[in-house]
């Protein structure tokens, strides 16, 4: 059975949007290769709506290594709302139908399933059981509001911590399985 894989960055006060804006003075070659770490060990990828329509947008007109990857690997996008997914290599899940479709995606053969970013989506996947591993990589930073990974109180949700590491800029990488 494959393992879906979700990689979460945060700040210290738990906003995980639009990391682009606040990461980079913080970014350091120890986080590029646990990403890529993580990258390495997947065949697919699933998306929220919202980071799907962000990626969609950039990596297409983007050349490279990191750019092959994300255009070229196989993409699951999670949403009630789009009417199609139209990004390379990539497929519509009904967000009606989201938990037994991924549960049966889980059962193919293959790597990891990946998933970046796509919060709401990571916070209701572990609710559900359906996430294996939660690489949270935590910024020394307050941002003060944003969307948190977490933003409503839905009970508790008990996590085992798997491994940690600090990076030289004060990230710290936290791997976390459900209890």
């Amino acid at each position: 059975m494959r393992k879906i894989v979700a990689g979460i960055m945060t700040s210290l006060d738990g906003i995980t949007d639009s990391p682009e804006q606040w990461m980079g003075p913080y970014f350091a070659p120890e986080l590029g290769q646990a990403v890529g770490s993580l990258m390495g060990a997947q065949d697919a990828i699933l998306l929220g709506r919202v980071t799907y329509q962000t990626f969609a947008a950039h990596w297409p007109q983007q050349s490279g290594e990191m750019a092959d990857t994300m255009n070229n690997t196989p993409k699951y996008v999670v949403s009630g709302t789009l009417k199609s997914a139209d990004w390379q290599n990539s497929t519509l899940i009904p967000a009606a139908s989201a938990l037994a479709d991924i549960a049966a995606l889980k059962q193919q053969p293959g790597q990891n399933i990946g998933m970046t970013g796509s919060g709401t989506l990571t916070a209701s996947l572990l609710r559900a059981g359906l996430v294996d591993e939660l690489h949270l990589f935590v910024f020394p930073l307050v941002l003060g509001s944003g969307q948190r990974l977490f933003g409503t109180p839905d009970g508790q949700l008990p996590l085992q911590l798997l491994g940690s590491a600090a990076f030289p800029t004060g990230v710290m990488h936290l791997t976390y399985a459900k209890a």
